[in-house]
Parts: C-alpha cells; structure tokens; sequence
C-alpha cells in the first residue's frame, strides 16, 4: 500500500443502508389501502395510473407511454389491450379490470381533449408524457400514504403484484410469462424469484 493511500478516507459503499434486490410485490390488502387513500384524496389520475399498473404488469418505460388509443380508442374503454415492449420488442397482451375502466373513464374527463394521445401527458413538458423518474415518484408516494417501508417497494412492485397472486393460485410459470411479456421461462423463475422450496411445494399437491 503506498503511503498516500493511507490518508485517503474510505469510500462509502453505494447500497450502504439500503434495501437492495428485487422489491416486493403488493398485497391484496396494501392494493385496497391505496386505492381508498387515492379516492378520499381525489387524485383522479393517480388511481387511474395505479390501476392501469396492477392489469397492464408492464415495465415503468411502457406504462408511461400508454395512449388513450390504448385502451379507449373512439372514447369506449377496452376490456383487454396489446402494447409492444419497449426492451423486447414484443407485443404484451393485458386486461383493463372494472376498477381499472372506471379509474380511466374518470381521469379522461378531468384530461379533456388535448392534442396529444398520451394517456398520462406530462404536467411539466408540453406534448410529452410522464416520465419514469416521475412514475417512481408516484409510487413511493403511494407506498408512504400506507406506511409501508418505501425502500422495499418501487415500480417493478406493481409489475409484479399480480403476476406474483397468479402463480400463488395456479403454479402457471408459463401464464406468467406471458403475461410478462419474457423471452425466456427462466427469466420468469427469477422475476418471480421462486426458489427449490416452492417447487417442492407445489409438487407436493399432486397425488399419484
């Protein structure tokens, strides 16, 4: 070690205190919170956006560039949508739930017509729409208005939520998939971070 080094001070680690790897999905109940909290504050376009999150399980760069064409094109709300991924390239299928349809029938009226078809305009640059370091903003908001820990959730936690209550329910890794929108069935495995113990588990249910 040369002498100089000795006086350098240490180098703090950048994930030093922070909660790192992937974040958790919400549930049922943290959903329900939410969306009370939302509705009693009036945040019209924030519930819209929420819900859009939960159906749409689709990555921070393509929820912000949704379009009104998306998912109510001529002004009637669709009860299923098609989007191509940004980092794939592939179309990724999705549903637009009731509570969803509704969230968005209210936020168009507060939107009103505007020239351009982003479904969720920025606020801040004309012709544009939201962007992702806003989106983050967003949900941590959310996470805070029910005293959750805002380190261990972020927008990859609404991708997840309900991809994560499927494969609870059914064990369908390839409903997962595709819902995701993955090239590959492993990267599903590790998105969802299943593990020896819960594929032990699920083998266990099946009688022979």
């Amino acid at each position: 070690m040369r002498q100089s080094d000795l006086f350098l001070i240490p180098r703090r680690p950048w994930n030093a205190g922070r909660l790192i790897g992937p974040k958790a999905p919400l549930k049922p109940k943290h959903i329900w919170a939410i969306r009370q909290q939302l509705k009693v504050a009036k945040r019209v376009r924030d519930l819209a956006m929420f819900n859009c999150a939960l159906d749409a399980k689709l990555r921070a760069c393509d929820l912000v560039k949704l379009r009104v064409s998306d998912v109510a094109p001529g002004g009637s709300l669709r009860l299923r949508s098609t989007v191509i991924q940004q980092k794939t390239g592939r179309p990724v299928p999705f549903e637009i739930t009731e509570p969803a349809r509704d969230a968005i029938a209210a936020w168009l009226v507060v939107r009103g017509q505007r020239d351009d078809d982003w479904l969720f305009p920025s606020r801040s640059r004309a012709g544009l729409h939201i962007g992702t370091r806003q989106y983050a903003r967003l949900v941590d908001q959310w996470i805070r208005l029910i005293d959750l820990e805002p380190a261990a959730y972020g927008t990859h936690s609404l991708r997840r939520t309900k991809v994560s209550l499927v494969y609870k329910k059914t064990g369908n890794l390839r409903a997962c998939q595709l819902l995701l929108g993955h090239r590959k069935l492993e990267s599903t495995v590790r998105y969802l971070g299943i593990e020896v113990d819960d594929a032990l588990e699920l083998s266990e249910q099946i009688d022979l």
